[in-house]
């Protein structure tokens, strides 16, 4: 993972349906407002997560594949408030020059989320 993963704490909590789930812990340095995790945490949790899974995916695919992000949309449904945030990434379209990601955070249930994103890849393949 990039090195802001280290500095938001993200590590990979296990998988869901093949996928890897990501984990954000509560701490003060992705605090917003007092008691509430930053937007920009949320995201960058989002982001990590297509990261990761656009990466698994192109492992398999072809692995001289680059990509690198050229839209990221956020969607806020609820506060996140002290507890560790999940998230995970899936493929909504993977063609040979950009891939199409949604993801969703959450804290008590993935039924529940508290963001959603979709994000949009730029791939160059063949090293």
């Amino acid at each position: 993972m990039p090195p802001y993963a280290r500095g938001l704490d993200v590590a990979i909590d296990g998988e869901m349906d093949g996928r890897a789930v990501l984990i954000m812990p509560w701490s003060k340095k992705v605090m917003g407002r007092p008691g509430f995790f930053h937007g920009g945490a949320i995201t960058g949790l989002l982001e990590l997560a297509g990261l990761v899974l656009l990466r698994d995916r192109l492992a398999l695919e072809d692995p001289t594949a680059r990509f690198k992000p050229i839209n990221v949309t956020t969607s806020f449904m609820r506060g996140a408030v002290e507890r560790d945030c999940r998230a995970v990434a899936q493929v909504e379209r993977l063609g040979r020059n950009l891939a199409n990601i949604s993801a969703i955070a959450w804290q008590d249930s993935p039924d529940k989320p508290i963001a959603s994103a979709q994000l949009a890849y730029r791939i160059r393949r063949g090293g």
